[in-house]
C-alpha cells in the first residue's frame, strides 16, 4: 500500500499517464519490494532481529524529506511548469527504497517462520507492481484535474506514509 500510494503521488506530477511511465515506476517499486525482504531474510539470517528495531525511522526519515522536497518544488513552480517530465534514476530507486524499507522487516520475520524467501519475494515484488500501475494511472488521473496542486498533494501523501510506518511500528510494534 505504501508503494500504491507513492505511486500515485508519482503520477500526479508526471506529465502524462502513458503506460511506459506506469510501467517504469511499477518496475523501480516491484523490484526494490521483492529485494527488500530478501536482504532482510539474509540480515536476518546474520544479525537476528536487529534491523526491525530501526527499518522504520530510515523509512520515516526519508519518506519524510522527499515529500518536504516535493511540497517545496510545488510551491516554487509556475501553474503552467507544476507537471514534469520523468523523474531520474536516483529519485525513483530513493522513492522505492523509501517505500520498501519495512519490507526487510518481513524479510526477517520470514527467517523465523521459514517460510521460502524466493516465493514471497516474487508474491510481494508481483503484487507491487500491479498496484503501482493501477496507483500511478489513477495519479495521472488527478493531476490532470488539479495540476497545480498535484505535486503538493503528492509530498504531504509521502509524508503520511512515513508517519504511518512510524506510528504503526511505534505503537503495534
Amino acid at each position: 500500500m505504501n508503494a500504491f500510494a507513492a505511486s500515485v503521488a508519482q503520477g500526479a506530477k508526471t506529465r502524462s499517464t502513458r503506460t511506459r511511465e506506469a510501467l517504469r515506476t511499477a518496475c523501480y517499486f516491484g523490484s526494490f519490494e521483492a529485494l527488500t525482504p530478501v536482504i532482510g531474510w539474509i540480515l536476518g539470517t546474520l544479525l537476528g532481529s536487529a534491523m526491525a528495531h530501526i527499518d522504520h525511522w530510515i523509512a520515516f526519515g526519508l519518506l519524510v524529506a522527499i515529500g518536504l522536497k516535493m511540497i517545496r518544488d510545488a510551491l516554487r513552480a509556475s501553474e503552467r511548469a507544476q507537471r514534469q517530465s520523468s523523474p531520474g534514476f536516483a529519485r525513483m530507486a530513493l522513492v522505492a527504497l523509501s517505500t520498501s524499507v519495512d519490507a526487510a522487516a518481513v524479510g526477517v520475520t520470514l527467517v523465523v517462520l521459514q517460510i521460502p524467501i524466493v516465493m514471497a519475494a516474487l508474491v510481494i515484488g508481483g503484487t507491487t507492481f500491479v498496484m503501482t500501475c493501477a496507483g500511478f494511472v489513477l495519479g495521472g488521473v488527478a493531476g490532470r484535474r488539479m495540476p497545480r496542486y498535484a505535486e503538493g498533494l503528492g509530498g504531504l501523501l509521502l509524508i503520511g506514509i512515513g508517519t504511518q510506518t512510524l506510528l504503526q511500528h511505534m505503537v503495534f510494534g
